[in-house]
C-alpha cells in the first residue's frame, strides 16, 4: 500500500530537470514513454529496442538468458552489453517485493520503467533525483555517453601518493606529539585522582619529567594502554585536543546514552590528526571513522539484525549453512574452515570498530569490555579439549581460524594454552585417521589461522615472548602435518602503518607465521588509490593482501558502506596494476611457506615485474546468506536510487550443498551511488574521477590465488560430511 500511495506523489524540481536530460539524448526512450498508453507498454517496446542491440554480442545475450554466472561470457561483455542486460533485468524484475533490512524489513519494489513512464506523462511516481541520476547514466552507457577509462599507472600512483603512510619520517613526528599531549593529559588526571590503576601509578616524590619518562616507558606496553582507553565521549575530545566538532559531540553523547562501548586505546588515539598539515590532509579519515559513530549507527543500535545468517548459533541445531554445531564458541560456513571464539579475553578487542560485524553481539552485551569478567572461567579449561573434540570428529574440517574479539587479546598463556589442545587434536585426529581405509579418510588439520586486529590497533601486544609461542607451536605442529600458519590481520589505512606495526609484523614472520591482510571498503578506504597505496605498504613490510570486503550489515553501518559497483571498479581500474604473470605464480606459491624471508621475496617480485604492489587479494562481500562471493546483477533499483543486487555463490570453493536450496541471494544496498559520490565529495575528492562507477552494474568473484589453497593429502579424503544437517534454512 505504501508503494501505491508512493506512485501518486509528484517528482522534485530537479528530478524533472534530470528527466528532461535523460529525455532530450534518448529521443527513441522519449518516443516509447510518451506513446505508451500503460506501464507494461512502455516496458515491452523498450525491450524490444534493446533486444537487437544485445544481439550484436552473441555472447552478451548467452549471458543474459543463462541462469548461472559464466566467467568465460563474462570476459566477453562489452561496456554497453553491461547497459542492456541491466535494462533487460529491470524489465525482468518488474513490480518484484523484496524485504529490505535497512528498513526494518519493510517491503522494496523495484519498477524503474513504470517510474519513468509516471514521471514522463504524469509528473508523478515520487521517484528522487539520485533514481533519475542512475538511470540517466544508465542510458548514457548506452548510447556512448558514458564510457569506461582504464586510468593508466602515472595516473593510479599520483592518486595513491595523496595518501601518506604512519612510516613517513614527517607523519612519525605528528604521532610522537600526539603521544606527548595524550601523556601529558593522563599524567594530570593520574595526580588528581581522576584516573587511577595500582600498576600504572607514580611514586610521591617523582618529578614531572620523571613522571613523562615514565609514562613513555608505560607507553610500550599494551597493557598500560588497555588499562587507560578511552570509554566516554569528553575523555575521547579531550585526549583529541577538543578538535570534535559540536555535531560529532551529540552523536557521540547520544551513543553512550544508548549504551554503545567506547574502547580507544591512547596508541591508536594518537594516530589521529588535530592540527593537519597540507600533506597529511584527509589521510586519517579511514581510521577516523572507525573510531566515531555515525548518526545511522546511533539510530539502529538496539535494532541490529546479524548480517550473515549462520552467525546465529543455537547448540545442536543445524545453522542456516545447515552445520550443526556445539556452542556459541564455533561458528562455521563452509566444509573445510570453522572460526573458533574461545570463552578468554579474546572475545574483547583492542577497541570498537564502528563497522564491526559484530555489532549485534556488542548490542546485547554479550561481547563487551569489562576485560576482568571476561577472564576465563575455571570451567573454560575442561571444555576446551572437548569443544575441540568437533574438529577431531568432522570428515572435511582442515582449518581453524581462531578469532574472537580479537584472539591475540587472550593472555599468552591463555592461547598457549589453546594452541596446545588444538595440537593435541590435530596428533589425535592424524593417528585416528591411520586406522580409517582409503577413501574413508577424515581430513586433517593442515592450516592454522589467528584473527587480530592488535598489529594496527595496539603492536605493543605483539613481544618477543609472544613470538616464542607462535614459533614453538610451529616447529611442533609442522611434524604432524600443519603446514600452513597464518595471522589474518586486518589494516584500514596506510597511516596505520607504523613504525611500532613494522616491528610488530617482523616478530610474527620471525616466528615463521605468514601475515595477510583483509581490508573492509570503508568509503573513506575506497577513495581512489586509497586501497592500492594500502597494498604497496602492506608488501612493504611483509603482509600480503587477502580481501577487500564490502562493508556488511544495514542501515546501522549505511555511513561507511561503499556499492559494489565501486568494488568492482576498484577491481578493474586500479587493482589491475598489481596483476601477477602467470609465469610467476609459481614463486608466489611458495610466498606463505618462507615467512621469515617473505619481505625480500616479495620486494624481488615487484622488482622483477615493475609492480607497485602484489594484488593477490580477491574484493568480495560477505553474503547474507551463506558465503563470500561477488558475482552478481543489478535487477532492480528502488525509487531512492538504491541498487537491488542478486548474488550467487562463489561456485569456485567448497561450500554446505544447502546453497543449492538457497539459490540467489537478494542485497539491497543502503545507499545510492549517488549519495556515496556526495560523500566522497564531502571528504574532498572530485566525483568526474568516480563517474564510471555507475557502469558497473555486473560483477564475477575473482579466482582465489594458488597460495591460499590448501596443500594436497597423500590419502583421498572422504566425501562424506559429518555435522551437517540440511533442511530449510535457519
Amino acid at each position: 500500500m505504501k508503494n501505491i500511495r508512493l506512485d501518486k506523489i509528484a517528482i522534485n524540481v530537479h528530478a524533472r530537470r534530470i528527466l528532461l536530460t535523460i529525455l532530450e539524448e534518448n529521443p527513441v526512450l522519449e518516443r516509447i514513454l510518451r506513446k505508451s498508453t500503460t506501464e507494461t507498454e512502455a516496458m515491452e517496446a523498450i525491450k524490444e529496442w534493446i533486444l537487437p542491440r544485445l544481439k550484436k554480442n552473441p555472447a552478451a545475450e548467452a549471458f543474459y538468458l543463462k541462469k548461472e554466472h559464466s566467467h568465460e561470457l563474462f570476459q566477453q561483455l562489452n561496456w554497453e552489453d553491461f547497459a542492456a542486460i541491466r535494462l533487460l533485468d529491470y524489465i525482468k524484475h518488474a513490480g518484484d517485493a523484496y524485504p529490505d533490512q535497512n528498513i526494518h524489513g519493510e517491503m522494496a519494489v523495484t519498477n524503474p520503467i513504470k517510474m519513468m513512464w509516471l514521471a514522463t506523462n504524469r509528473g508523478i511516481g515520487g521517484a528522487k533525483p539520485d533514481f533519475f541520476l542512475d538511470m540517466l547514466q544508465l542510458f548514457r552507457q548506452l548510447n556512448g555517453k558514458l564510457k569506461p577509462e582504464i586510468p593508466s599507472r602515472e595516473l593510479i600512483e599520483e592518486w595513491m601518493d595523496r595518501y601518506p603512510a604512519g612510516i613517513d619520517p614527517k607523519i612519525a613526528e605528528l604521532r610522537a606529539e600526539n603521544r606527548d599531549r595524550i601523556i601529558r593529559i593522563l599524567i594530570e588526571k593520574i595526580d588528581t585522582g581522576e584516573i587511577k590503576s595500582n600498576r600504572f601509578s607514580f611514586k610521591e616524590d617523582m618529578t614531572q619529567d620523571e613522571k613523562v619518562q615514565k609514562m613513555n616507558e608505560w607507553w610500550q606496553e599494551s597493557l598500560f594502554h588497555l588499562n587507560f582507553a578511552v570509554r566516554s565521549p569528553e575523555m575521547l575530545n579531550e585526549l583529541l585536543d577538543y578538535s570534535l566538532d559540536p555535531d560529532t559531540m551529540d552523536i557521540l553523547y547520544d551513543a553512550e546514552e544508548k549504551g554503545i562501548p567506547f574502547f580507544v586505546n591512547p596508541y591508536y588515539l594518537s594516530l589521529l590528526n588535530v592540527q593537519t598539515p597540507g600533506f597529511a590532509v584527509g589521510g586519517d579519515l579511514a581510521i577516523r571513522c572507525y573510531i566515531v559513530y555515525s548518526k545511522q549507527l546511533v539510530e539502529e543500535f538496539g535494532e541490529i539484525q546479524a548480517w550473515e545468517k549462520e552467525d546465529k548459533v543455537q547448540p545442536g541445531k543445524p545453522n542456516a549453512a545447515g552445520w550443526i554445531l556445539p556452542s556459541h564458541n564455533i561458528h562455521r560456513r563452509y566444509p573445510e574452515v570453522a572460526i573458533f571464539i574461545p570463552d578468554t579475553v579474546g572475545r574483547a578487542c583492542g577497541g570498537l570498530c564502528a563497522s564491526c560485524q559484530r555489532m549485534y553481539d556488542f548490542q546485547s552485551g554479550r561481547y563487551n569490555f569489562n576485560l576482568q569478567k571476561l577472564k576465563p572461567e575455571e570451567s573454560w579449561n575442561e571444555r576446551l579439549p572437548k569443544l575441540l573434540t568437533y574438529f577431531k570428529n568432522d570428515a572435511q574440517l582442515r582449518d581453524i581460524l581462531l578469532t574472537g574479539g580479537d584472539a591475540l587479546m587472550s593472555s599468552d598463556k591463555s592461547l598457549k594454552n589453546i594452541l596446545d589442545e588444538i595440537y593435541k587434536m590435530a596428533l589425535q585426529k592424524r593417528e585416528e585417521n591411520k586406522k580409517r581405509p582409503q577413501h574413508e579418510k577424515y581430513a586433517e588439520i593442515v592450516r592454522i589461522r589467528i584473527g587480530t586486529r592488535l598489529p594496527a590497533y595496539l603492536p605493543m601486544r605483539i613481544t618477543q615472548e609472544l613470538a616464542d609461542i607462535l614459533a614453538e607451536f610451529k616447529e611442533n605442529a609442522s611434524k604432524i602435518g600443519v603446514s600452513q600458519f597464518v595471522i589474518q590481520t586486518h589494516f584500514e589505512s596506510p597511516m596505520e602503518i607504523t613504525p611500532e606495526t613494522q616491528n610488530a609484523v617482523q616478530l610474527l614472520l620471525n616466528a615463521g607465521w605468514s601475515v595477510v591482510n583483509q581490508l573492509v571498503f570503508t568509503a573513506p578506504a575506497s577513495r581512489r588509490g586509497h586501497t592500492a597505496k594500502l597494498r604497496k605498504i602492506l608488501n612493504d613490510i611483509g603482509i600480503l593482501t587477502y580481501y577487500t570486503f564490502t562493508v556488511k550489515g544495514f542501515r546501522e553501518n549505511s555511513s561507511n558502506f561503499t556499492p559494489n559497483a565501486r568494488a568492482v571498479q576498484e577491481e578493474l581500474e586500479e587493482k589491475y596494476l598489481g596483476r601477477l604473470p602467470e609465469e610467476e605464480m609459481g614463486e608466489v606459491q611458495k610466498l606463505m611457506l618462507d615467512a621469515e624471508h617473505i619481505v625480500d621475496r616479495v620486494e624481488a617480485i615487484r622488482k622483477k615485474n615493475d609492480l607497485p604492489f602484489l594484488a593477490t587479494d580477491r574484493n568480495i562481500l560477505n553474503l547474507p546468506g551463506v558465503g563470500k562471493s561477488l558475482t552478481f546483477r543489478t535487477i532492480g533499483i528502488t525509487r531512492y536510487g538504491r541498487r537491488i543486487l542478486e548474488f550467487d555463490h562463489d561456485r569456485t570453493r567448497n561450500h554446505s550443498p544447502i546453497i543449492d536450496q538457497m539459490g540467489k541471494v537478494i542485497v539491497i544496498e543502503s545507499k545510492s551511488i549517488t549519495e556515496y559520490l556526495r560523500q566522497l565529495e564531502d571528504m574532498g575528492e572530485n566525483r568526474d574521477e568516480y563517474e564510471g562507477v555507475f557502469g558497473y552494474s555486473l560483477g564475477e568473484t575473482e579466482p582465489r590465488m594458488p597460495m591460499y589453497e590448501y596443500p594436497e593429502y597423500d590419502f583421498d579424503v572422504t566425501e562424506e560430511m559429518t555435522h551437517l544437517e540440511l533442511g530449510v534454512e535457519a
